[in-house]
C-alpha cells in the first residue's frame, strides 16, 4: 500500500465559517473526483460514505482501501465508508452526486426511491450540462428540491492533486449557508475554498472549460495562438449566455472560470484536452473514451451548449463549429479555419459621460497619490 499523501493544515485564519464536524455525507460515483472528494470530507470532518456501481467494487475497495482503478496510489481514510449505491443515502445530510450529467436524473429518481429525506443537501461535481435541452445541472436539481437545498462545486481541481497538494475549489448556492458549511470541510481538509452564489454561472464555467480545452488540444498542432483562439472564442460565447441567465463576471474570472480552464488546458493528462489531441490525430470520436480510459464528458456537453446557445440566440459560430469537429462533419483544417478567421462581436463600448466619469475618478486619485500635476491636463468630455 503506498503511503498515505501528506495532508496539509487547513487555512482557516480569517475565516469565519460553520464548523462541518460530524455531518454525514454520502458520494455518489466512485470515480476518480468522486473518489477524491469523499477523501477531503472525510479528512474535513464529514461523517463519509463513498458509494460504488457495484457491490463488487465496494468489496474491492473496501478490502485494498484504494481505488486502483480511478485514484491509484492514494490511500482511503480509514474514516471513509465503502458501500454500494444500493445502499441508499441513509440519515445523510448531504449527498454529492459524483455522476456524469446525463445521468443526473436517473441518480435523483433512484435517490428519491430510496427514501431521500427531505432535508437533505444535493450537491452536483458534474462539470457537464443535462440532455436534452442543455440545462446546467443546478436548475434540475432546483426544480425538483427548491433552490435551499442545492449547491454545486466548481474550480479547477485535478484528482490526484486535490488529495496530495491542494486545489482551489468553488463550493456554490444560492443558499448561503448551504455553501459556507461545504467550504468549511474542504477548508478543515487543507483546500483553498470559495464559496459563491452563483451555481449557474459555476457551472456553464464548467462547461465552457471542458469545451475550451477540448478545442485547445484540437488546435494545439496547428499553432499557440490557434488554440488561444478556440479556447477564448468558447470562453466569449458561452459567457454571453451565462451573462443571460444572471450570472456574475467574476465567477467566469475567477476559480471556477480561467482558474479552471488553465489548469485543464495545461494539464497533459486532462480528458478533455486529450479527447481534443485525438481527434486532430484523426482517430474516430467512438474509439477515444477507451484509450483514455474513461468518459469524455465534453463530447455530450458540447452539443448541448451549441443548442442551448442557440436557443438563446446567442451568436457561437466557435461553439457549433467544435460540435461539428467532435461529429466528424468538419475536417480539421476547416476547424482551424474557423477559429482564425472568426471576429467576435465588438465589445460594449463606455458611453462618453461613462468615460468623462472615469476621467473625472482617475483625476481625484492621481492627486491624493502624487498631488497635483499641473503640467497635465486631461480634457473632458462631457459637454
Amino acid at each position: 500500500m503506498t503511503e498515505r499523501p501528506r495532508q496539509h493544515a487547513a487555512p482557516m485564519r480569517g475565516v469565519n465559517l460553520p464548523n462541518p464536524l460530524g455531518r454525514r455525507a454520502v458520494v455518489v460515483g466512485a470515480g476518480s473526483f468522486g473518489t477524491a472528494i469523499a477523501v477531503l470530507l472525510a479528512r474535513g470532518g464529514f461523517r463519509t460514505t463513498l458509494q460504488t456501481r457495484t457491490q463488487e467494487q465496494a468489496d474491492r475497495l473496501r478490502s485494498t482501501r484504494e481505488n486502483e482503478r480511478y485514484l491509484a496510489g492514494v490511500e482511503l481514510p480509514q474514516n471513509l465508508r465503502i458501500d454500494s449505491i444500493d445502499a441508499g443515502p441513509g440519515k445523510a445530510e448531504f449527498v454529492f452526486l459524483g455522476v456524469p450529467s446525463a445521468h443526473l436524473g436517473e441518480a435523483v429518481d433512484r435517490l428519491e426511491a430510496q427514501g431521500l429525506d427531505r432535508r437533505t443537501k444535493i450537491v452536483s461535481l458534474a462539470k457537464g450540462l443535462v440532455p436534452p435541452l442543455g440545462v446546467p445541472p443546478t436548475v434540475l436539481l432546483t426544480e425538483r428540491f427548491g433552490p435551499h437545498r442545492v449547491a454545486c462545486i466548481g474550480g479547477p481541481a485535478h484528482a490526484r492533486e486535490m488529495v496530495t497538494h491542494g486545489a482551489g475549489l468553488v463550493a456554490s448556492s444560492t443558499d448561503r449557508d448551504l455553501a459556507a458549511v461545504i467550504a468549511a470541510a474542504f477548508l478543515r481538509a487543507g483546500v483553498v475554498c470559495e464559496h459563491t452564489d452563483d451555481p449557474v454561472g459555476v457551472e456553464l464555467a464548467g462547461a465552457a472549460k471542458n469545451a475550451a480545452a477540448l478545442a485547445a488540444g484540437a488546435t494545439e498542432g496547428q499553432g499557440l495562438n490557434a488554440a488561444g483562439a478556440a479556447a477564448g472564442h468558447i470562453f466569449t460565447e458561452v459567457w454571453r449566455l451565462a451573462e443571460s441567465l444572471g450570472a456574475q463576471p467574476a465567477t467566469f474570472i475567477g476559480l471556477a472560470g480561467t482558474g479552471d480552464l488553465v489548469a485543464t488546458a495545461l494539464a497533459p493528462q486532462s480528458r478533455n484536452r486529450r479527447a481534443g489531441e485525438l481527434l486532430a490525430a484523426g482517430v474516430p470520436r467512438d474509439e477515444i473514451p477507451d484509450r483514455i480510459g474513461q468518459a469524455v464528458e465534453a463530447f455530450e456537453s458540447v452539443p448541448l451548449l451549441e443548442g442551448a446557445l442557440r436557443r438563446a440566440g446567442v451568436a457561437s459560430p466557435v461553439t457549433s463549429g467544435l460540435v461539428g469537429l467532435i461529429q466528424g462533419s468538419l475536417p480539421l483544417d476547416g476547424w482551424v479555419a474557423l477559429v482564425r478567421t472568426t471576429v467576435p462581436q465588438p465589445a460594449s463600448w463606455r458611453s462618453r459621460r461613462e468615460a468623462g466619469r472615469f476621467r473625472r475618478w482617475w483625476e481625484r486619485l492621481r492627486a491624493r497619490l502624487f498631488g497635483p500635476a499641473e503640467h497635465v491636463q486631461l480634457t473632458e468630455t462631457v459637454e
